[in-house]
């Protein structure tokens, strides 16, 4: 009873959160939109306990690296098929080196920004991690405001500063195993002088990457896919370059199981929407999705592993509603 109630309060929060991004469109686009925007919110909010099934013996059985190729790949090849069935008309439209060269320097910001996820660990907990990752947000948001010259009054940083709240409240301990011991208000978090420079840089990059990618696809004049088809050509290839330098004695598709195969079609999925949302809207709607998917994982993560809200998790929604509030004056 108690699930049903999460998650139908969260699906209301999410639904109602997401249609204020898209108020200025039509009656079919706006649903459209909202719709789009909704599945990025579950993809995102399902990733981390699609991970968890993945398991075996507690341990990730795959290679993380052919799963981000694998991931680039079916971005590609959707791309291409959009392009020949969508944008066929614009086939013919002139394409110089200046078009796509720009995709090669988002791709390496995205494939750099990768890497230094897995490297970083290493040099601070994964809850330390989890906590300071949503400084991300305000890299993010200052870029935005700094290379796309979009000024934002003192109302909406707040909001953004709400929304970055909720991702540390959440990350502190949202959510608690029953069976554990440990409370979220004992948490220990440790990282190195090292670890805090990663984190920077991470942070960094996360947002010059996405500020980055928006102003390219926002500036060219040319179809989406074909953008796509530049951008996840260098993506392909430099994640295979990746891989084959660090790869191990294990097999490219070695561990793979139908849970993997979920997590391939449901990133690339999303990294389309992402690509159309940077296109069409901008990265502090891209930054709300990521925040309400928070909603997404808790009920998952209650339904699925029997894990248990605590009241940090509503003090995250509360600063959710309130972001979406102040950003977007939703009544």
């Amino acid at each position: 009873m108690a699930v049903a109630a999460v998650c139908l309060g969260c699906r209301c929060c999410v639904a109602g959160a997401l249609l204020c991004l898209d108020a200025g469109l039509p009656g079919l686009l706006r649903g459209l939109w909202g719709l789009m925007l909704l599945l990025s919110v579950a993809v995102y909010g399902s990733h981390a306990p699609l991970l968890t099934l993945c398991k075996v013996d507690g341990t990730i059985p795959f290679s993380s690296s052919s799963v981000v190729v694998l991931v680039e790949l079916t971005k590609l090849v959707l791309s291409l098929f959009f392009l020949l069935t969508w944008d066929r008309q614009l086939l013919g439209v002139a394409v110089s080196w200046h078009h796509v060269v720009p995709f090669a320097l988002s791709a390496l910001l995205y494939a750099a920004n990768n890497n230094l996820v897995v490297h970083m660990q290493l040099f601070m907990d994964p809850s330390t991690y989890q906590v300071l990752s949503n400084l991300k947000i305000v890299s993010t948001a200052l870029l935005y405001s700094l290379f796309l010259r979009q000024r934002l009054c003192m109302r909406k940083w707040l909001a953004l500063f709400l929304l970055m709240a909720a991702g540390v409240s959440y990350s502190l301990g949202g959510l608690q195993d029953p069976q554990d011991s440990s409370s979220p208000s004992r948490m220990q978090l440790h990282i190195t002088l090292v670890g805090l420079l990663l984190i920077s840089v991470y942070c960094l990059i996360s947002g010059l990457s996405a500020v980055y990618t928006e102003a390219i696809l926002k500036t060219q004049a040319l179809p989406l896919s074909l953008q796509n088809l530049f951008l996840y050509f260098f993506g392909v290839l430099l994640n295979l370059i990746g891989h084959f330098w660090s790869s191990t004695e294990r097999g490219f598709l070695e561990g793979f199981s139908s849970w993997v195969l979920v997590i391939v079609v449901s990133q690339a999925l999303n990294g389309l929407i992402m690509s159309v949302v940077m296109k069409h809207s901008s990265n502090i709607t891209r930054l709300f999705v990521i925040s309400c998917s928070i909603l997404v994982n808790a009920v998952l993560s209650v339904m699925l592993f029997n894990l248990q809200l605590t009241l940090l998790f509503f003090v995250a929604v509360l600063c959710i509603g309130l972001a979406v509030h102040l950003y977007y004056g939703v009544t």
